[in-house]
């Protein structure tokens, strides 16, 4: 079995601290997902056509907003992975992509937390999904733990902490189809 090394003091030299930190700093924000704490479960977690509390859904004022996320979205590919990020220059996370992308787009602000999207905006069947819908999973055994913008075609973009970049992926991959966990229009209801 190898040891570290260390030095004279009997301390791991500096490097191997610091790659350390990173590795623990990496796993605590995998494990965090993409918000601060999870939300209790909420009204919006209702199923479509059950009784719901009187606070309306957040909605965008015009439906051309919907389409005008998608065009933001793919602009953003390729952008880095910030565990809390709120912006494309420092980096994003899942729910600051989307919080950043409709600040933009309409002036209204969205919380920076993916299971409280989800409590502010109406819930939607998948098959029921149009550009500009946003799409929720549960990647760390807890709802709404993640979330990405539907562009059309079963695919979505997202942030992901893993491999770092905004990217785009199918709803029927499978890492992600067993994991939805439902979906929510910014599209007010007629």
């Amino acid at each position: 079995m190898r040891m570290a090394a260390r030095t004279a003091n009997g301390r791991m030299p500096l490097r191997r601290q610091c790659g350390a930190l990173a590795i623990a700093a990496l796993a605590a924000a995998i494990l965090a997902g993409c918000g601060s704490t999870p939300a209790p479960r909420s009204p919006a977690d209702t199923p479509p056509g059950q009784a719901r509390s009187s606070t309306p859904y957040f909605a965008l004022d015009d439906e051309a907003h919907a389409r005008e996320m998608v065009l933001f979205a793919l602009g953003l590919l390729d952008t880095g992975y910030r565990f809390g990020g709120r912006n494309p220059e420092a980096g994003l996370d899942c729910s600051g992509m989307v919080a950043w992308i409709v600040e933009n787009i309409s002036g209204k602000r969205l919380p920076h937390n993916a299971a409280q999207i989800a409590d502010r905006t109406r819930p939607i069947k998948v098959s029921q999904l149009q550009p500009g819908d946003l799409v929720f999973f549960n990647t760390l055994k807890r709802r709404h733990s993640h979330m990405g913008i539907y562009i059309g075609e079963g695919r979505f973009v997202h942030a992901p902490s893993s491999r770092g970049s905004v990217r785009v992926e199918r709803l029927d991959n499978r890492y992600f189809a067993p994991r939805i966990d439902g979906a929510r229009t910014l599209v007010a209801s007629n």
